[in-house]
């Protein structure tokens, strides 16, 4: 168990005010309010637990436990894979802004402290790499010694309470009904470890077509507050 200040510093990353851009994406939620797939809580509540279901099993969440002991090499296996398999380009692009933006407030916080952290860095800097937000929170939560549960579950805690937050601005969604589904999600996230940690490599950057035509109609929606 990771100590308290310890687990204060990977909170810190990791929680929804941390300003990296994330409150500019939905990952396609704000097409299916434009289809009206999405009109209250509850199909609101349906959306975001298949995006969990989907794209955090076998992406974000997926990747914080590929990272943990990896090698360099390995790590930007992960990073080709994910980015690769990410079809609609808003999402591409806006997890690389993010990852810069996460990259670059860590770095400002501890300097050089975390060397695989750096390397990985680097290699995006030099156009090696494209970046991904779940690696680098993931690079530095091992780095100061959490477990691969306390990484996998406080960095889907993180994209849940953004989300959430993301659909209380957008969608009829008071702050109670979204605070219920974010409660419900975290017991969801829990139940997913122990099924993501049996998988390998071989699943990562599966998803479910829904979601990820979803992605793909916003690049074209006429009306939009999201930029993903």
């Amino acid at each position: 168990m990771t100590d308290i200040k310890t687990m204060m510093q990977v909170f810190q990353v990791c929680d929804s005010t941390f300003p990296i851009g994330t409150f500019n994406h939905s990952f396609g939620m704000e097409n299916y309010l434009f289809e009206h797939k999405i009109k209250k809580a509850p199909q609101f509540k349906i959306w975001i637990e298949s995006y969990f279901h989907s794209q955090y099993r076998y992406g974000e969440g997926l990747l914080t436990l590929l990272c943990h002991d990896a090698s360099l090499e390995d790590i930007l296996t992960y990073d080709d894979i994910i980015t690769q398999s990410t079809l609609a380009k808003e999402t591409r692009e806006g997890t690389k802004m993010i990852a810069r933006q996460m990259y670059i407030l860590i770095q400002k916080m501890y300097g050089d402290r975390f060397s695989l952290l750096n390397s990985y860095v680097a290699k995006i800097e030099n156009e090696q790499a494209y970046g991904n937000p779940a690696i680098i929170f993931s690079l530095f939560a091992y780095a100061l010694g959490c477990t691969s549960e306390e990484v996998f579950t406080m960095y889907g805690y993180s994209i849940a309470s953004t989300l959430v937050q993301n659909g209380v601005r957008s969608v009829p969604l008071g702050q109670r009904e979204g605070q219920v589904i974010l409660h419900e999600l975290i017991a969801l996230i829990d139940k997913l470890y122990h099924e993501v940690a049996t998988y390998d490599k071989d699943l990562l950057g599966a998803n479910a077509p829904g979601l990820e035509l979803a992605q793909i109609r916003h690049e074209s929606q006429a009306a939009r507050l999201f930029m993903s």
